[in-house]
């Protein structure tokens, strides 16, 4: 009495038609756990590109957030140059109490990798510099930056805001 219990025991007169059968039962699962591995490595790399897609996406959104912030900051350090310029009047308490608040605001935007650039006496750059007048002057060749009315600040290379400039004519 054969076993029925041993899948490689063949049933019937014809051994080598079982073995031929078991033969394409393997190669069958051979193809199935071959396709069933490419889905998986499939899987494994599409998730893998998508881990890095939403590391990328929240770093480039933090970055947007953080320059928005940098900014308004510098925007605010712009009023306390202006108001520095105007505190010729004021008590030199006041004025050393704003000039260490705008040293400290400066000094945090160093810290994030902010820098200013100076723009008087360079050649006009449209990568630099946002030309908001031309004035004739012979101090100055003409297309070199006479006067900065706004400071312009890079940020990890690259310009952050351009400096509003007067060129020469």
């Amino acid at each position: 009495m054969p076993n029925s219990n041993k899948p490689d025991e063949a049933v019937g007169d014809n051994g080598q038609v079982a073995t031929a059968a078991r033969s394409s039962d393997i190669e069958q699962l051979q193809e199935q756990l071959r396709r069933e591995h490419e889905m998986y490595l499939r899987a494994l790399a599409d998730f893998d590109n998508f881990r890095r897609r939403v590391e990328r996406d929240r770093a480039e959104a933090a970055h947007r957030g953080k320059r928005e912030i940098i900014l308004a900051v510098l925007d605010a350090l712009d009023g306390f140059d202006r108001a520095l310029q105007q505190m010729s009047a004021a008590s030199p308490a006041v004025f050393e109490g704003l000039e260490a608040i705008r040293r400290k605001m400066l000094a945090v935007l160093e810290r994030e990798g902010v820098v200013p650039f100076n723009s008087v006496g360079d050649p006009f750059n449209p990568e630099l510099h946002e030309a908001v007048a031309a004035e004739k002057t012979d101090a100055y060749e003409p297309g070199v930056v006479v006067e900065e009315l706004q400071r312009g600040y890079r940020w990890g290379g690259a310009v952050l805001r351009p400096a509003r400039v007067r060129v020469a004519q």
